[in-house]
């Protein structure tokens, strides 16, 4: 199908040009060796992975492993000795090649000009590169060569995958013309929160290898204070207060840097509350947080009111009241192109849509409140907070974070340059990611984020995360 591609399809410019002419010389094009998507099995772009179409749609009609916390502790405690490394490999193997082929898929499913855009043209193919570099791994991992090889290819898909949000961003701004913003935000919510889940499990097995016994030297001494309650990249004994200090730090001197101020920050609650979690995630969503929280504040002159933030542990839950994570929250599935929010509810019934029930209805969880005096969110703009808002940029704007758009303005905006979490960096800055992006983090393991504006005063919000169950 890549040779058929290739014979029969024009570059990306050129089918981008066709659709902008006027309708008189449709006549002169009639016969230009174009194929639409309605005619061909596949409409993407050639690759040089040599991967069979059958065999991606093969993996892609097989149902996603719902994933949770629990899964990915339950190896044990580091230093893993080689029979639980070798089960987190095939762990990982079983369920990693059935999530890229479900993203590949649902790449293949976006309109012929998008998918052919070189940017999303080139995540479609990191895909298509990452699962063939899984496909020869056939049997099970039960030596130590196949392990290390395998936790190669592992730290090669997380380096691959590194720029995704923001190649796809870039990509989806360049087609703004032929794809709707409520398209955009449907098809990036899903992918991104699928994103979360593979790039997690990459990790976690590549964490877990290298404190093994058979692979690291210092496995066999007491480990260090700070790393003693990890398993993997999930700190079982995360305290959110020395996350939240931490973000405090870093936003208050960009704050300094940008505004000559940094606010106070006053923490009350249960500062002593711990949870196991993903640390990374906690990170980027509180640093998302306290800047918006920040900026508001010092912009409505209000620097000297302390945000106060408070930390409490959630009440075990009661009687059969168990908590749920739904496939949705994770991105597990992929709507045809132009299904409208209402298949998230008619496709209630399908087996990728089952609800993922945590293992114990008393799963210890936390709630942390942000209050400022920012003088809140606006009605107008309250409904847009949870979307992609780079589809708004007009048609001469830069893109967010590139040099020329950086250079026109002497400097990339500090408080939006702000790093995220799995790497995307800068690239970030200005893409209006923050909140949707946090809210996909806090939402994957069954937490939220909710908010509360209070216009002309100023905004609650409230983040949810649930961890897991005991663990011996």
């Amino acid at each position: 199908m890549g040779s058929l591609w290739r014979m029969n399809s024009p570059p990306y410019s050129t089918v981008k040009s066709l659709l902008l002419l006027p309708r008189s010389c449709s006549r002169k094009y009639a016969s230009f060796p174009f194929q639409s998507p309605a005619t061909q099995k596949w409409s993407h772009p050639p690759t040089s992975a040599n991967i069979a179409d059958d065999e991606v749609a093969k993996l892609a009609a097989k149902p996603l492993h719902p994933l949770k916390l629990a899964d990915l502790v339950r190896h044990g405690r580091p230093p893993l000795s080689a029979n639980a490394l070798f089960s987190s490999a095939n762990f990982t193997l079983t369920i990693l090649p059935i999530r890229l082929a479900h993203r590949i898929q649902s790449l293949r499913n976006l309109p012929f000009i998008v998918v052919s855009n070189p940017h999303i043209s080139k995540i479609y193919n990191n895909y298509l590169h990452s699962l063939s570099t899984l496909l020869p791994f056939t049997g099970q991992i039960n030596t130590l060569e196949d392990e290390i090889k395998f936790t190669e290819v592992m730290s090669d898909l997380v380096q691959t995958h590194s720029n995704t949000i923001p190649i796809l961003a870039r990509g989806f701004l360049e087609c703004r013309k032929y794809i709707s913003p409520s398209e955009v935000t449907r098809f990036l919510d899903e992918h991104l929160r699928a994103r979360i889940g593979t790039r997690l499990i990459a990790e976690q097995h590549i964490a877990l290898h290298l404190s093994s016994q058979p692979h690291s030297p210092a496995a066999s001494s007491p480990p260090v204070e700070d790393s003693a309650g990890y398993i993997g990249v999930i700190d079982t004994a995360l305290r959110p207060v020395s996350i939240i200090r931490n973000c405090e730090s870093f936003v208050s001197e960009i704050c300094e840097l940008k505004y000559g101020v940094r606010p106070t920050l006053k923490i009350i609650g249960q500062p002593d509350t711990t949870i196991a979690h993903v640390p990374v995630h906690l990170e980027y969503i509180i640093t998302e947080l306290l800047k918006n929280a920040f900026r508001a504040t010092i912009e409505n002159g209000k620097e000297r009111e302390p945000i106060e933030v408070t930390i409490a542990a959630a009440p075990e839950e009661i009687g059969n009241q168990s908590h749920s994570v739904k496939n949705v929250d994770q991105g597990n599935i992929h709507r045809p192109f132009g299904a409208d929010d209402q298949t998230k509810i008619s496709s209630a019934a399908s087996p990728t849509m089952d609800s993922i029930q945590m293992p114990d209805p008393s799963i210890p969880g936390v709630t942390i409140r942000i209050r400022d005096r920012g003088g809140g969110i606006s009605a107008e703009n309250l409904p847009n907070i949870w979307s992609y808002s780079f589809t708004t940029f007009s048609e001469d704007d830069e893109f967010p974070g590139s040099q020329s758009a950086s250079s026109s303005n002497g400097t990339i905006d500090a408080l939006n340059a702000i790093s995220g979490a799995g790497g995307e960096g800068s690239s970030l800055a200005g893409l209006g990611y923050g909140l949707p992006l946090g809210r996909a983090y806090a939402e994957y393991f069954g937490g939220g984020i909710a908010v509360q504006s209070l216009w002309g005063w100023g905004t609650d919000v409230y983040l949810s995360l649930r961890g897991v169950g005991k663990i011996e």
